[in-house]
């Protein structure tokens, strides 16, 4: 795996951090002299473990979790029953970075009061703020959860709940007119109040233009270095899911072939019959044994 290969000489883990708060996020502009923010999907207790103690800012119990937990295509079939669910589970180790719980297709498209009591159950799940796709169409929607004190972010560029309309996952804002309403479409979204945006799968000139229009922070995804921040699904970075790797996709670790090495090695083991072992069996004492009448039998060894 080369520079990534992690396995040989693992660093420190990063000192665990103070929870991060929505307005101390919001001001988290690298042009400020801020740290660039790291965020991770997790969608259960031991993926929010493991993101807090490796110092990440920022949980998104993300859509995603269709396609690499629950064995969909698309994002399309995960409704707010399922997403509330992966909070709840993210949320009970209670892990220090912000839990940003996915909005699902069709939980905020209808009306402004479908969108407030959808988000409301993803906050009474444990998230702390929620995230929803779509540019200044979405505006009504943004301000209706801003007004019930429910934090926003954004996401903008490659929406993946959009893909039947995109025509696939297709970059965008490759055109003059398709960059110039990213920017927009931005510039909207900050000002109803969203404490950031994701922007996935546009030009990383594209994205560093709208970073530097927009006084919130923005985290990229297939955006290239110039946002405020960077994020990473969690199956993809850790190589848990192997069957696709978009451009943008890093591998930090080979899970899914470690995993299935030892699930291999353990089946070979039960089969030849060199597990259990002595070290992984429990005895009856030798009073009991000896009651039971099973010394001499090979049923019991003190």
């Amino acid at each position: 795996m080369g520079s990534t290969d992690l396995r040989s000489a693992p660093p420190t883990a990063p000192a665990l951090r103070a929870p991060l708060t929505v307005p101390a996020l919001r001001a988290r502009k690298v042009i400020g002299g801020a740290e660039p923010l790291v965020m991770v999907t997790a969608y259960d207790a031991p993926g929010a473990r493991i993101a807090d103690e490796a110092g990440v800012d920022l949980i998104l119990v993300g859509d995603s979790v269709a396609m690499v937990v629950l064995g969909y295509d698309d994002t399309l079939s995960v409704t707010v029953d399922d997403i509330a669910h992966h909070v709840a589970a993210v949320a009970r180790p209670k892990p220090r970075p912000l839990i940003v719980g996915d909005m699902p297709w069709m939980s905020y498209h209808v009306s402004v009061e479908d969108t407030v009591r959808n988000a409301a159950r993803l906050v009474r799940a444990g998230a702390e703020a929620v995230k929803l796709e779509g540019g200044r169409k979405r505006l009504p929607m943004v301000e209706a959860l801003i007004d019930a004190e429910i934090p926003v972010m954004g996401h903008l560029g490659l929406t993946p709940q959009s893909v039947h309309a995109m025509g696939g996952f297709r970059v965008q804002g490759r055109t003059t007119e398709a960059a110039r309403s990213l920017v927009q479409d931005a510039k909207a979204l900050a000002h109803a109040g969203c404490f950031s945006i994701v922007l996935e799968g546009v030009p990383a000139e594209v994205a560093a233009i709208v970073t530097d229009s927009i006084d919130v922070p923005t985290i990229g995804i297939g955006a290239g270095p110039g946002c405020d921040g960077q994020v990473l699904v969690f199956h993809d970075l850790l190589g848990i899911e192997d069957r696709v790797a978009p451009k943008f996709v890093r591998r930090y670790a080979s899970l899914k072939e470690d995993a299935v090495a030892a699930v291999s090695a353990f089946a070979g083991d039960v089969r030849a019959r060199r597990f259990p072992g002595e070290t992984e069996s429990y005895h009856l004492s030798g009073e009991v044994a000896e009651t039971l009448g099973l010394y001499g039998s090979g049923g019991a060894r003190g």
